[in-house]
């Protein structure tokens, strides 16, 4: 296993990182455990979950990732995981967290992570992300800015300033952002650089064959300010394992919950992953060694995020991310998303 430092922080994590959000709701509590056990014994030093998981957010369910991960947690010694947790974010309709005020205020903010160490049964986390942004912005499948959308929010500098209390009190050791735009990042590091307050040192974001937007923009924002990606949904909701093209109705988060799938409804979602799976077979590699292996070759991915549902593909997925994919291949994987997001007229 190879490590990163994260942007200008002192964790060097492992550049393949354990996502957590099934557990609580395909995943038991044992089998939890035994993911966490065995990718930490493959060398996964990092841990990423959020106060809302399990995905889909219900109110019976929210919390249960960081219970589970929680009661393994305090069996390990706690300074050799990295744990990275997220706040919840407005206007997604979770009335049952925090009784719906989730404005990322003072008081809602020391609200999140004192439940978050409550359930993980910690001191503190490693990186305490914002898991959206508070003000309006398009997310979660959205691809263009609404102006007539906006509305009051807490600032970013009295964000970063509660933050900061947290530092200091030891709850959490460094701050990240999740599902951010150029101008958020910019603004959060500009805001520490005036006031003296933390910087952010990675940003969540999905990326992906299916979705490069990380790439115009971000990618040059981040590495000036010294920001890691953690990318998220590597393998595009299970789509670029090539499963749903030879069953629709195959088993996965796609079928069984209704409307998760929202953001990969677009035209040329289908005939891209088409195109993937047929370029990964003539090269004599799975679907899934192909879409891993892109995402880790990236120069800007500090950690891939991998999540499973069963053993296998766990291990399917972490054997995957080792792979080294040739130029040729990565010349092919580059004409290919050229075509399917600027197509001919």
């Amino acid at each position: 296993m190879k490590y990163k430092q994260l942007g200008t922080s002192n964790l060097n994590v492992s550049e393949i990182c354990l996502g957590t959000m099934t557990y609580g709701q395909q995943n038991t509590e044992a089998e939890a455990h035994e993911q966490l056990d065995y990718a930490t014994a493959q060398g996964i030093n990092f841990i990423d979950c959020a106060e809302m998981y399990p995905v889909p957010g219900k109110a019976e369910t929210q919390g249960r990732t960081e219970q589970y991960i929680g009661t393994w947690l305090k069996k390990q010694p706690r300074d050799k995981t990295i744990i990275a947790t997220k706040i919840t974010g407005p206007a997604r309709g979770f009335t049952w967290i925090r009784d719906g005020a989730v404005i990322l205020d003072k008081t809602n903010i020391n609200l999140a992570i004192n439940g978050s160490l409550k359930r993980l049964q910690t001191d503190y986390v490693d990186v305490y992300q914002i898991h959206w942004p508070e003000r309006n912005v398009p997310m979660f499948g959205a691809w263009k800015f609404d102006a007539a959308l906006e509305r009051e929010t807490t600032a970013i500098r009295d964000q970063l300033e509660s933050l900061a209390e947290l530092v200091k009190a030891g709850k959490i050791r460094h701050v990240a952002l999740s599902n951010e735009t150029p101008w958020g990042v910019s603004e959060f590091c500009n805001m520490a650089d005036m006031h003296n307050l933390p910087r952010v040192v990675s940003i969540q974001n999905a990326y992906s064959l299916l979705n490069r937007s990380f790439e115009p923009y971000l990618a040059e924002t981040c590495m000036r300010e010294k920001v890691g990606l953690l990318a998220y949904s590597p393998l595009a909701f299970g789509y670029l394992t090539g499963k749903y093209l030879a069953d629709p109705k195959a088993h996965g988060r796609i079928n069984l919950f209704e409307g998760f799938p929202q953001r990969y409804t677009k035209p040329n979602v289908q005939p891209a992953v088409k195109a993937y799976v047929e370029l990964a077979q003539k090269y004599n590699l799975t679907p899934t060694t192909l879409a891993l292996a892109f995402v880790q070759s990236r120069w800007f991915v500090a950690s891939n995020i991998i999540g499973a549902t069963t053993m296998a593909q766990l291990k399917e997925n972490i054997i995957a991310c080792q792979a080294t994919l040739p130029d040729e291949i990565l010349k092919e994987i580059d004409a290919l998303h050229l075509r399917f997001t600027n197509p001919a007229p």
